[in-house]
């Protein structure tokens, strides 16, 4: 099963998009577990994630967590700001499993 996490500054932003993204995953029959916590918070999933996302407001620690997790294999990136501000669950679950 693929760990997918979402970051943002409270964790609270991205809930919605995080339902979005397990709908369209249920839809599809995938068996993923997605899930979205603070930034103070991530460090403490590292080991337990496949894929990190960024909500585009805490773009700024895109190279701090790529190197916090470099040489464990966990793609990190930003959400692109029109797939977040529409809450595109579906295209932001499509881009994460291309990571």
């Amino acid at each position: 099963m693929k760990k997918i996490m979402l970051v943002c500054s409270a964790g609270m932003s991205t809930s919605l998009l995080v339902t979005k993204m397990k709908k369209a995953a249920d839809a599809q029959g995938m068996d993923i577990d997605i899930f979205a916590c603070s930034e103070s918070e991530a460090k403490d999933h590292y080991q337990k994630v496949d894929i990190i996302l960024l909500g585009p407001q805490v773009r700024f620690l895109l190279s701090k967590i790529q190197k916090e997790v470099e040489g464990n294999g966990i793609p990190v990136a930003v959400i692109e700001s029109i797939d977040y501000g529409t809450m595109n669950g579906p295209v932001v679950l499509e881009k994460a499993l291309k990571l």
